[in-house]
C-alpha cells in the first residue's frame, strides 16, 4: 500500500451475507432517484451539447460529475425507501469504522508509531469528546450516452483519512493515477478497497501517498460505489509524527481549514508546500 496508496482487501472479517444486503438496499434507494438525476444539471448539460445547443460548451461538463450521490453520517436524514435500507446501511456502517480502526493500527504498527496513534491524531486534543467523523457516500453512475465527454467522477485525491470503498462487482470505471499512467481498479467480488487521504499522507510525511483517482463514466451498467470515509474531527491539528522525519516538509494544520480550501481546491493539483 505504500506508495501507491490503495489495496484490494478481501478476507476483510465483514459477512458476505451483509454485503449482499448493502448491495440491494442501495440498488433500491436509487431507483427512487432515477427520476432526479435524468432532470441533473450534468444530464441537462450534455443533452444541449448533443443537441447543438448554443452557450454549451465541452468545457462546461468537464465541471460536472455524472454521478448520484447521498451522504450518510450518524446526524443526517437517510432515505426511508426501502424499508431496511436504515437497518442495514446502520449495521455496515457499524462493521467498516471497525475495519478502519484496524487498517489504521495496522499502519501505526507498519510506521513505527505507538497503537492508536493515528486514532488519537484524529481526535481534538482539548475536547476528548469531540471524535473523529466517520461518513459513507453512496453513489451510482447510471449509463452515459456520451461518456467521451463527460467523466464519472473528476480525478482528485481524498480529504480525509482512511477510505474504504464497496465497488461495484461487475461494472467498472474505477482508476488510479500511478507512474503518470491511469490504471483500472478491476473488481473484485465482495472485496473492500482501502484508499489513504491527505490526512494520511501528512501524518506519515509521505510514506503513505494520498492517491489520485477518478471514476470514468460508462455507456452500459450502472455502477453502484459506497464509500466510507475516517476523518479527523474538524478541530483536530494534523501535523507528520515527530518519529517520522524527513525532507517532505508537510505543515501542520487544523483539519478544519483544510477542508475549507479542499472545497474550491478539490480537483487541482496539490504538493506538500500547498495545503494550505
Amino acid at each position: 500500500m505504500r506508495g501507491v496508496g490503495v489495496l484490494q482487501l478481501v478476507n476483510h472479517g465483514i459477512p458476505i451475507e451483509l454485503l449482499e444486503q448493502v448491495k440491494k438496499v442501495c440498488s433500491e434507494s436509487y431507483k427512487e432517484r432515477e427520476q432526479d438525476f435524468k432532470r441533473s444539471e450534468p444530464v441537462r448539460l450534455l443533452n444541449r451539447l448533443i443537441n447543438g445547443t448554443d452557450g454549451v460548451s465541452e468545457e462546461d461538463l468537464k465541471k460536472c460529475d455524472w454521478e448520484d450521490v447521498f451522504i450518510l453520517h450518524d446526524d443526517n436524514e437517510w432515505p426511508s425507501f426501502p424499508l431496511d435500507f436504515k437497518k442495514t446501511m446502520k449495521e455496515y456502517r457499524t462493521e467498516l469504522k471497525k475495519l478502519a480502526e484496524k487498517v489504521m493500527e495496522a499502519m501505526d504498527t507498519n510506521l513505527g508509531l505507538q497503537k492508536g496513534y493515528i486514532k488519537k491524531s484524529f481526535s481534538n486534543d482539548d475536547d476528548d469528546s469531540d471524535e473523529p467523523f466517520f461518513g459513507t457516500k453512496v453513489s451510482h453512475y447510471p449509463p452515459c450516452p456520451r461518456p467521451d465527454l463527460v467523466t464519472g467522477l473528476r480525478a482528485h485525491t481524498d480529504a480525509g483519512g482512511v477510505i474504504l470503498l464497496f465497488q461495484d462487482d461487475e461494472v467498472g470505471g474505477l482508476q488510479i493515477l500511478k507512474d503518470g499512467r491511469w490504471i483500472d481498479v478491476q473488481p473484485i467480488k465482495d472485496a473492500i478497497i482501502i484508499n489513504t487521504g491527505d490526512q494520511i499522507e501528512v501524518l506519515s510525511n509521505g510514506r503513505y501517498k494520498s492517491v489520485w483517482h477518478r471514476v470514468l463514466a460508462m455507456k452500459d451498467g450502472n455502477r453502484r460505489s459506497i464509500a466510507s470515509f475516517y476523518n479527523p474531527s474538524y478541530k483536530a491539528t494534523i501535523a507528520p509524527a515527530p518519529e517520522l522525519s524527513g525532507a517532505e516538509g508537510y505543515p501542520a494544520f487544523v483539519f478544519g481549514n483544510y477542508m475549507s480550501v479542499y472545497a474550491k481546491q478539490k480537483f487541482m493539483p496539490k504538493s506538500p508546500g500547498s495545503w494550505l
